[in-house]
């Protein structure tokens, strides 16, 4: 991070440039990624004290800690400006007057060993009016730019020594025109009662513990009458306030709450009271990417991208474990082969928990590339287990399983009469071929296409080699193939194209959660399309079952024979349903595929959910996508799938069936 001084940074704030820097001689950091009409600080949050005044301090560390904010730096971090305090409060106090701002006592302690010289106290002095001169030509650029700006003073304090009971969130107004900003503060108070986190009942009150009289407010209300400024103090319910010790899960969640709060807040003000009259909250982000986010973003895919789950998955053999398996009479478990993972699974998990994710200051991008590192390292756990009793249980706890209401659906599906296209005429894997170049050149966009002997699929999707390989021993009626298309090339290849158009790697890779996304939407695209058959949702309503005998220790042939009898497959669909689920040792993925379709549905509707094909998403992500997309973070989907301006209309039979879904 560049260290600048105070001159340099206010004549960057005067021309009205973007920067983040150490401002050393005002002990702070200054971050501005966009000019907008709100300021965060955090003026109590340092904790550095100068090394001549650490000889003479009385206090020790855990005593200053105490009466410190720590975090609250941390709190707001993902807002657009912030300027979060070095240096602790026991070397000066900027919510205190010049006057009263360098302790001798406080507390019903004393501070220093013996009374500081002249020198010390000058420099102190210095430190806390560079600050307000650097404070004074923020504020009046942004009144310049708005005519009125909201400053969020957050501080936190300790409860456990309070004789009361005592909110969470406390807005101190005693030196804020409360006539004048009564519907501002009342929102705020409200978007605070709105915060939910782990564990702990949530409350916002105003004056209940602090009156808001510190100096910072003050001197906002008397040189800058357009400015409302907000002192917050939150509980020190995210730490252990005697020890210092910090609840991780707390402070991230109360990151992501407070940062939604403040931005609401903050779009409400300016519509309110600047010339920003029809501001949503998230243009009050910043839509500045992070060179920490892109260099990140760029040591995960370098590390992840070898890792395609069904590369290793499939097996390389399942020609000869079929012609093995019918010879023997069913009698027995095909002995399946695998690619061998070059991947050493410590060293991998090693490198991805090295990876600097604390450094991005965004909470909710921060937590969109934790999530994906901890999926990675769930799924390398699965893949270098292949072939044993291991694999199984990894997969349970990457994909899970299906449930009650996962099996009712696929039982409900398999009430229903057989397809009509049943007996209809069949293509081969060449013709698929042609008709998937020739489905490609309406797309507008270049992927290749290839026959495959390796793979048990009809046809999938290489992400890497951007190409769909279709397998050459099937056959399609005319309605298959063009639900194939609609789902490989309409939602697998235009995600896996439309990831290559994002300024971040990490939709290339998967989001969590993205196997049933992607299933569901490309289901869902056959289902648009009208090429989703009746036979097609059998399929898929076996897949659950075939899954769910797996999980209760059927064995391949007792769960081949279950499909072959009970529901009058022929013997080959039987073995490929059964071998998929039955891969690797036990590869529950293939419940997601129903479940992925009724899930998909529900999201059909929704507002902005074409974010969804902008790469490897997952429905759990969908607002945080949407959010950078509007920041102009991301790039919205160049490619959608053709079947989304299309109704399906035609088959009474299966919307009927679709919408029963539970």
């Amino acid at each position: 991070m560049q260290i600048l001084s105070k001159f340099d940074a206010i004549s960057k704030i005067k021309d009205k440039l973007t920067f983040e820097a150490i401002v050393e001689d005002c002990g702070l950091i200054l971050k501005i990624e966009k000019y907008a009409p709100y300021v965060c600080t955090a003026i109590h949050d340092g904790h550095n004290l100068r090394a001549s005044l650490q000889e003479i301090c009385q206090l020790s560390e855990a005593e200053r800690l105490y009466e410190e904010d720590p975090v609250t730096g941390d709190f707001i971090s993902s807002m657009p400006i912030t300027i979060v305090a070095l240096n602790s409060r026991y070397e000066y106090d900027l919510n205190r007057t010049p006057e009263e701002c360098i302790y001798t006592q406080v507390w019903g302690k004393q501070v220093w060993k013996s009374p500081l010289d002249t020198q010390e106290i000058s420099l102190s002095l210095t430190k806390h009016q560079n600050f307000y001169e650097l404070f004074n030509q923020l504020i009046g650029t942004l009144e310049s730019i708005y005519k009125a700006c909201v400053i969020y003073d957050i501080h936190s304090y300790n409860y456990v020594r309070q004789k009361k009971t005592t909110p969470s969130f406390n807005i101190g107004t005693a030196q804020i025109d409360e006539k004048r900003w009564q519907q501002e503060i009342s929102h705020f108070i409200k978007q605070l009662r709105h915060i939910e986190l782990p564990n702990l009942e949530i409350s916002a009150e105003k004056n209940a513990v602090f009156q808001g009289l510190g100096y910072l407010a003050g001197y906002i209300s008397k040189n800058f009458k357009n400015t409302l400024v907000l002192p917050t103090e939150i509980k020190k319910f995210y730490m252990d306030e005697n020890t210092g010790e910090v609840f991780p899960i707390v402070v991230n969640e109360s990151k992501v709450a407070l940062k939604k709060a403040i931005s609401l807040n903050a779009a409400y003000f300016s519509r309110r009271n600047t010339i920003r009259k029809s501001i949503k909250r998230i243009e009050l982000l910043s839509s500045k990417l992070d060179p920490g986010i892109k260099k990140l973003d760029n040591q995960l895919f370098n590390l992840t991208k070898d890792v395609e789950t069904l590369v290793y998955i499939n097996p390389v053999n399942p020609v000869q474990e079929q012609k093995r398996f019918f010879a023997k009479k069913y009698k027995i478990t095909p002995d399946f082969r695998y690619r061998q993972l070059n991947i050493d699974p410590y060293q991998f998990k090693e490198r991805l928990y090295r990876l600097p994710v604390d450094e991005i200051k965004d909470v909710g991008i921060q937590n969109l590339y934790r999530s994906v590192i901890n999926s990675y390292a769930e799924k390398i756990d699965l893949l270098t287990t292949i072939g044993t009793e291991q694999f199984f249980y990894n997969s349970l706890k990457y994909y899970g399983e299906p449930n009650n209401q996962d099996i009712d659906n696929a039982k409900f599906i398999l009430y229903a009469r057989h397809d009509i296209e049943e007996n209809a005429e069949r293509f081969d894997s060449h013709y698929a071929h042609k008709t998937f170049l020739s489905a490609i050149s309406t797309y507008g966009f270049k992927c290749k296409v290839e026959l495959s002997s390796k793979i048990i699929a009809g046809a999938m999707v290489n992400n890497s080699r951007k190409t769909i390989l279709i397998n050459r021993r099937k056959s399609w009626t005319q309605t298959e193939l063009e639900g194939l298309i609609h789902h490989e090339l309409g939602v697998h290849m235009v995600t896996t194209i439309n990831s290559t158009l994002q300024p971040l790697k990490i939709f290339k890779l998967g989001l969590p959660g993205n196997t049933h996304t992607q299933e569901g939407l490309a289901i869902l695209s056959e289902y648009l399309s009208n090429t989703l058959t009746l036979m097609r949702l059998k399929t898929l309503a076996l897949r659950v079952l075939a899954v769910h005998m797996m999980v209760n220790n059927y064995s391949f042939s007792r769960t081949f024979e279950a499909l072959v009898d009970g529901y009058k497959i022929n013997e080959q669909s039987a073995f490929t349903i059964v071998s998929r689920a039955y891969r690797g040792g036990g590869f529950t993925k293939d419940y997601l595929y129903l479940r992925g379709l009724k899930d998909a549905i529900s999201y059909l509707n929704k507002e902005n959910n074409a974010a969804l094909f902008i790469g490897k998403t997952s429905f759990g992500y969908l607002e945080i996508i949407n959010e950078l997309i509007q920041r102009n973070i991301l790039e919205s989907p160049r490619y959608l799938p053709q079947s989304l301006s299309m109704n399906p209309s035609q088959n009474t039979e299966i919307s009927f069936i679709i919408n029963s879904l539970r």
